[in-house]
């Protein structure tokens, strides 16, 4: 291959990443609105930038009419691998971030409005510092994939024991039994990736009670699910 060729061929699949850098802002600025202040939209843009790249120069036109249509799954599966790599969500964490779901769950039936940091340290006697970061990891965690937040094999979750066809079956049963509100909720997270503010605005609760609903009705899904 001439050297010419080859300056030719890189040019052309650099424009092809260019073309669509503004997709990658935007996909990065969408999926941070739904993450805590910690998570930088800047490293999120530069984990997609980089993937898009590596993408642009694999890409085979043959193969794909669409390079986008190829390249849109893998650019924010690139992001949420980022997001895993933190490593907020350790085993130990999970078990704290249930705790605490547990512990809001019970405030907020007697209040009508969830707790602050320090009143959730003393009620499960734990340090606020912990408490602070097991919650960042909690926002993190709800915007993995539900096979992520169900349980991997290597955890001995339900997806080891189920094949995929099984569990979505058993989600779809899961979520019939559920009020039209939640399904509501449901539907707009995980579906339309809408913000819990703009969900808010649409069903007129607040936002802490959209994501304790949302944290039960996960909950919900794991136990059905690890029953099968």
């Amino acid at each position: 291959m001439s050297n010419g060729y080859s300056q030719e061929l890189k040019h052309r699949e650099d424009q092809l990443a260019i073309q669509y850098l503004p997709a990658v802002k935007a996909m990065s600025f969408r999926l941070k609105e739904r993450l805590p202040s910690s998570i930088d939209y800047m490293d999120l843009c530069a984990i997609g930038t980089e993937e898009l790249v590596k993408l642009a120069r694999r890409y085979d036109e043959a193969q794909n009419d669409s390079f986008w249509g190829y390249a849109k799954t893998r650019v924010y599966g690139a992001m949420l691998d980022y997001l895993r790599s933190l490593d907020t969500v350790s085993r130990s964490s999970r078990k704290l971030i249930k705790e605490i779901d547990y512990a809001i769950e019970r405030y907020m039936a007697d209040h009508d409005d969830e707790p602050s940091n320090a009143e959730l340290a003393e009620i499960l006697g734990i340090e606020q510092e912990k408490i602070h970061e097991a919650r960042i990891a909690s926002d993190i965690y709800t915007v993995m994939p539900l096979d992520d937040q169900l349980g991997t094999p290597e955890e001995g979750g339900p997806l080891e024991r189920l094949e995929y066809e099984e569990l979505l079956d058993a989600i779809k049963d899961v979520l019939m039994s559920f009020d039209e509100r939640e399904q509501i909720i449901i539907q707009l997270y995980y579906f339309e990736e809408l913000t819990l503010k703009e969900i808010s605005e649409i069903v007129n609760i607040t936002e802490s009670r959209i994501s304790q609903i949302h944290k039960s009705v996960i909950r919900r899904i794991k136990d059905a699910v690890g029953g099968r």
